[in-house]
């Protein structure tokens, strides 16, 4: 299953392993899913990880990032035909879309108004856990 998922879900997955996002991230450590991405996206990913807020170290920070890259599939992007409220969201749908991901998993789905969403299914982290078990 090839699936996007937005930053905060891996902060939230890294931070706290016990709830639906950390789930996520043990389902992408485990190869039970595929995470799909592009060099902007792995470059938020760092970029945020390495926020010392966080309290994530370089190391621990820099070896997820090349398990991501290696484990995942890189996306070459193709542009929305509409915009999102929030720029900074496009890049994630735009390789959900051009990926054929079967969905984008995010704590902010309202950043993802129907209009734009060129039938890509968004999805909460719980939604995405709940779907997955059922499916299985």
């Amino acid at each position: 299953m090839k699936i996007v998922l937005g930053t905060n879900v891996i902060v939230s997955g890294l931070l706290n392993p016990y709830g639906a996002p950390g789930l996520i991230v043990d389902m992408i450590l485990s190869d039970q899913i595929s995470l799909l991405y592009d060099a902007r996206i792995l470059l938020e990913y760092e970029e945020v990880l390495l926020r010392p807020k966080f309290g994530f170290d370089e190391k621990s920070t820099k070896d997820f990032m090349e398990y991501v890259k290696v484990s995942g599939q890189p996306v070459a992007a193709k542009r929305l035909s509409a915009r999102l409220p929030d720029p900074d969201d496009e890049p994630f749908l735009q390789v959900a879309f051009s990926g054929q991901a079967e969905c984008l998993v995010t704590g902010r789905k309202k950043h993802f108004p129907v209009y734009g969403r060129q039938g890509i299914k968004i999805v909460s982290p719980d939604e995405f856990i709940r779907d997955f078990a059922k499916n299985k």
